[in-house]
């Protein structure tokens, strides 16, 4: 029975050694591209949570990772942005240091992350861009914390305790600008023999550079902002999706997978009254394709919107933070429209009204999807999925089906 136990206990500890050992970093790496946007990777055996802080000049990417032995303590960097960066081993986790020598906005970097791919043998990864001042994202607007486009929960304490966004902001280069810009024109003039619709012209966009400008115009130059739903074309954005999980859940649960049942639900509501819905995604996949870039899994998203000349256009997401406390609804929008504050409002005004969970409000961004697309749009927040309570909610069919309904009433209201 001894020889029986001691078996058991090492079998056990064998176990236990191989679930400690499952995210290990292997490797860091770096590069610099064209539009001189300093790139770190972090190589790691399986999936992990990260997060990003500024500490004075020096940049933090914290990954729930073991330093793997052969991963060197320091690398040096020919960047105009660093020199050098150090990899320190806290032990359950680890913190890859970036010294800056400028000190840059929050929103001129951004971190997501690269999921395991067998076919090629690449492992998981987390990517951390960091844009210099000269090629900083354009547009005024808060970011808080860090942007990202495909993130992960963070189960590792930061210095910073501010909450993790999701959804790149906008990374473009002058040869990206003018490709895009190109591509915009041919679209618009096939959209402008369509036949027109009766709606409301667009409102002007204030302050604005002529390229933003450029953004707004539909190919019709005109949508739709008032006189009930019965008509209106309305484009709904399940968050993530496909190889892009979106924030994980404590208990394994997918981001991409709750936004896209809520998308549904919202789809079926709006339509009941009459509104012609479209979605960027009805099943588990990326938009663009596999393999694509930010920029092109985002910009497909937007294409669809645009594609069927859509009255607004609506991203569903579900936040994530270090802090586990951290709950509660948020709203997004960019000012590229007279509408685009006024349709956030009136979502976010439905949901704090009708939940128990924190209002965090309606909040400036220059999320990629919001401010590249010419009708009005918004992007919620539906709660924090690293937020215990939160993510039982977000579970219940209950809490889906509430939200929504909550999210098609403030669209209603905004067309009322």
């Amino acid at each position: 029975m001894r020889k029986i136990f001691l078996l058991t206990l090492l079998a056990c500890c064998m176990l236990l050694g191989a679930v400690a050992q499952a995210a290990q970093i292997t490797d860091v790496k770096w590069g610099v591209n064209k539009a001189d946007v300093l790139r770190i990777v972090v190589d790691v055996t399986d999936t992990a949570g990260y997060a990003v802080d500024m500490e004075g000049d020096t940049l933090n990417l914290t990954v729930n990772a073991d330093k793997g032995a052969q991963v060197p303590h320091s690398k040096a960097v020919k960047s105009s942005l660093a020199d050098s960066l150090k990899i320190v081993d806290k032990g359950s986790y680890t913190v890859v240091r970036v010294p800056l020598k400028q000190r840059l906005p929050e929103k001129s970097y951004k971190a997501f992350v690269l999921r395991k791919d067998p076919a090629t043998g690449r492992p998981f990864r987390v990517v951390l861009d960091v844009t210099p001042r000269q090629a900083s994202y354009s547009g005024s607007g808060a970011a808080t914390t860090v942007v990202s486009n495909r993130p992960v929960v963070s189960n590792r304490p930061t210095k910073n305790n501010s909450s993790i966004k999701k959804n790149t902001v906008i990374k473009t280069s002058t040869a990206a600008d003018k490709k895009k810009s190109s591509s915009k024109k041919k679209n618009d003039n096939k959209k402008n023999t369509a036949a027109a619709k009766t709606e409301t012209t667009v409102s002007k966009p204030v302050n604005k550079s002529d390229a933003d400008k450029l953004a707004v115009i539909k190919g019709n130059g005109r949508f739709r902002t008032s006189g009930g739903l019965d008509g209106k074309i309305i484009t709904l954005d399940a968050g993530h999706g496909g190889s892009d999980p979106g924030a994980i859940g404590s208990d394994g649960t997918k981001e991409k997978n709750i936004t896209l049942a809520i998308t549904k639900i919202v789809k079926e509501i709006l339509e009941d009254k009459g509104a012609k819905v479209y979605m960027t995604r009805t099943t588990d996949v990326d938009v663009f394709g596999p393999n694509a870039s930010d920029a092109e899994e985002l910009q497909a998203r937007v294409n669809v919107g645009e594609k069927y000349n859509s009255d607004m256009f609506v991203s569903l997401h579900i936040n994530s933070s270090v802090n586990k406390n951290v709950g509660g609804f948020s709203t997004y929008y960019y000012p590229k429209t007279d509408n685009d504050l006024r349709l956030a409002k009136n979502i976010q005004n439905k949901l704090a009204a009708n939940f128990g969970v924190d209002d965090l409000g309606v909040r400036q961004a220059n999320f990629y999807v919001i401010k590249r697309i010419s009708m009005p749009a918004v992007l919620v927040e539906m709660c924090f999925i690293s937020n215990e309570k939160e993510l039982t909610l977000l579970k219940g069919q209950w809490f889906q089906k509430k939200t929504a309904r909550l999210i098609a009433e403030g669209i209603e209201k905004y067309f009322a």
